[in-house]
This record gives structure tokens, sequence and C-alpha cells, in this order.
């Protein structure tokens, strides 16, 4: 840099974090992601009374428990391959913040604030996971916008 010139701040921070830190945190979000929605769909497909009970006292039918249920689990399982879809972990991921989100209107407007915080934990620990996602496979769209 000529002198008296200064690097922006928006350069120097990004610089903070080197793709071994990325890495990792998007693992270990990627795993409590798994371990969190893959419980969650488990217990859906197995009929599990704490799931079930309060998804029915949102107002769910049954037959979505179990569509939802299975959504989960494959969705899980896209997480878990290493490099491999990521178009389709794109969608997983798209599927996962529906989810956080509809749990966390459907739990205001049925029971109160106080049980929402499942959700918004869950919301926080996906969109962590979901930057680190981007950061590590960032999007290109230069392609597709030159009509390649």
């Amino acid at each position: 840099m000529p002198p008296g010139f200064e690097e922006p701040l928006f350069i120097k921070t990004k610089m903070i974090m080197n793709l071994k830190t990325a890495k990792t945190i998007y693992w270990v979000g990627t795993a409590l992601t798994a371990l969190w929605f893959g419980a969650s769909g488990f217990f859906e497909l197995t009929t599990n009374p704490v799931v079930w009970d309060v998804t029915l006292a949102l107002g769910y039918p049954a037959h979505f428990i179990y569509i939802l249920g299975v959504a989960k689990l494959l969705g899980v399982a896209v997480l878990l391959i290493p490099g491999k879809w990521l178009r389709l972990k794109e969608w997983v991921f798209a599927g996962v913040f529906f989810d956080i989100i509809f749990a966390f209107f459907s739990k205001l407007a049925v029971f109160d604030f106080a049980s929402t915080g499942d959700a918004i934990f869950a919301l926080v620990m996906v969109t962590v996971t979901y930057v680190m996602f981007r950061r590590l496979y960032p999007a290109s769209f230069a392609g597709v916008a030159a009509g390649q």
C-alpha cells in the first residue's frame, strides 16, 4: 500500500479467521445440527410421546410429523457427507431454517415466548454453521450470470 493509505477495516477482519478455524466451527456446528435434527427426526418417526404431544398441541396433523421425521433424517445424511452435494446442502439448510422458523412462530402463537428458547438457540447455531459453510464453499454465480 502507498504511504498514508491503510487497508479498510473489513479486509483486516476477514483475515482473522483462517480456513482451519472456519472448518472447525463448520463441523462442530454440523455435528450439533445433525444431532439435534437427527434426534428430532428419530423421535418423530418412533412416536415419542413428548415430541408428538407438543407437535399435535401446535395443531399439526399426525401424517405431517412422519413426513417431517423422514425429511430431517435425509437432511442429516446429506449434511454429514463432506464436500459433496453442495447444492443439496443448500436446500437442507433452507429446510432446517424453515423448520426452525415455523417452530418458533407456532410455539409463540400457541404457547408463549418462553417456549421458543430452543428455536432461538437452534436458529443461532444453524446460522453460524451456514455462514461457515459459505466461507468454506463460496457460491460462484459468475458463470451462471455470463450464460455459461
